[in-house]
């Protein structure tokens, strides 16, 4: 059962985040809440230490401040801060955090090239400008889905994360 749950609500969520952002350009505030509370409930149930807790709590810290200081700029959307914020402490303060963050910047800088670049045809296939998602894609007055990059870089980094341990 609780193997079930380590494959099952990090990943769901994860990739919701990053199709809704991708779809509406917004990840919702429950979409962090639910990795929060998800994360809490895989914590009790696989007995996670009090420094445990406290190493993933110190994981989530330094993502948190940094991408808030991204959103104040105006670099980063409130959405993607908690998204980014909430799988930080599912990752926790290891090394797998500073691949995690490095992926994100290296995803997030490919997808702000490749969007920046679509942007700018002029032509786009009436199948698509007909789409409302793509169109806000398109739009150059519109952000980037970052919580895309977030998503991918996660999903590749999660199975190194402590949680796998529990399958051996």
């Amino acid at each position: 059962m609780i193997e079930a749950a380590i494959l099952v609500i990090f990943p769901m969520l994860v990739a919701f985040g990053g199709a809704s952002d991708l779809l509406t350009m917004t990840i919702q505030n429950r979409v962090a809440l639910m990795l929060l509370a998800g994360f809490a409930m895989v914590a009790l149930v696989t007995g996670l230490p009090l420094a445990g807790w406290g190493l993933h709590l110190l994981g989530l810290l330094p993502v948190f401040l940094v991408c808030f200081g991204f959103f104040a700029a105006g670099w980063m959307g409130g959405g993607d801060v908690k998204f980014i914020s909430a799988i930080a402490l599912w990752i926790g303060f290891t090394p797998q955090l500073a691949e995690f963050t490095l992926l994100v910047a290296l995803y997030g800088a490919m997808l702000t090239i490749g969007l920046l670049l679509m942007r700018r045809v002029v032509l786009v296939p009436n199948a698509l400008a007909r789409q409302d998602w793509f169109a806000r894609l398109h739009d150059a007055k519109s952000g980037i889905p970052y919580g895309i990059s977030i998503a991918v870089a996660a999903l590749q980094v999660y199975p190194s994360t402590v949680w796998f341990a529990h399958f051996s």
